[in-house]
């Protein structure tokens, strides 16, 4: 018996013949149904661009405004979960209280869609400096280095406030905060690759645009996309 890693009770995993007999390396479940099932996927119709659930039509409002402002070279956003009272919870004790294990739910939540899609890059959202010092660790790069090879291109600038403590409208004013690490090692021939951003949650797209544009700036000929593990 296991202890969930959210409600503290004991849980047995329920592990399919499927997953015993697999070669696949299996991996160990972190929380119980009950908490798996608090979590709210992202069903029925969605932004064609960024995930989003709609009521109607196909691209959200947050997505016509990306259009016009990069005049049609929008952003593809794969998510699968839905920002709720739930995760925000969940972020509070991760990123707020410093709850390094909480990484682990997160992993769990997006573990079986990342591995099914592969890209020749994956690249981290950095955290600032400064949280990182805080914390003791970067918060992106925590959840998926134990899942994917990643490649951490990307710097963030000393003084970038995070996302999080800003409203809508200071979230779309906020100027890039991005930096190419240009010591990582990319070798001429692989610079068309295929990219995924990677990040937590997905609000207004500012930061995984920003990310992109500073990828675009060095390496033109990638084909980027971008992941949330919410939206």
């Amino acid at each position: 018996m296991k202890k969930c890693l959210l409600c503290e009770q004991g849980f047995t995993p329920v592990i399919s013949f499927a997953k015993i007999f697999s070669l696949k390396k299996y991996r160990e479940l972190k929380i119980c149904r009950h908490c798996q099932n608090r979590f709210q996927r992202l069903t029925g119709k969605q932004c064609a661009i960024c995930s989003r659930m709609l009521d109607k039509g196909i691209i959200c409002n947050d997505c016509e405004r990306w259009k016009r402002i990069y005049q049609g070279d929008v952003l593809r956003n794969h998510a699968l979960y839905r920002y709720d009272s739930t995760f925000h919870d969940l972020m509070v004790s991760y990123k707020r209280r410093g709850d390094y294990a909480m990484r682990e739910i997160l992993q769990e939540l997006c573990y079986e869609y990342l591995v099914k899609n592969k890209y020749d890059y994956y690249v981290p959202v950095p955290t600032s400096p400064e949280h990182q010092q805080r914390r003791q660790f970067d918060t992106i790069s925590a959840i998926y280095g134990d899942i994917l090879p990643l490649t951490t291109v990307l710097i963030k600038k000393e003084g970038s406030h995070a996302q999080g403590e800003k409203n809508k409208e200071e979230r779309l004013k906020t100027p890039q905060s991005f930096l190419v690490d240009k010591t990582i090692n990319i070798r001429e021939n692989e610079q068309t690759g295929k990219v995924l951003i990677l990040d937590d949650i997905y609000t207004t797209g500012r930061t995984l645009y920003y990310a992109r544009d500073c990828l675009k700036e060095v390496f033109p000929g990638m084909q980027i996309e971008s992941f949330s593990i919410c939206r």
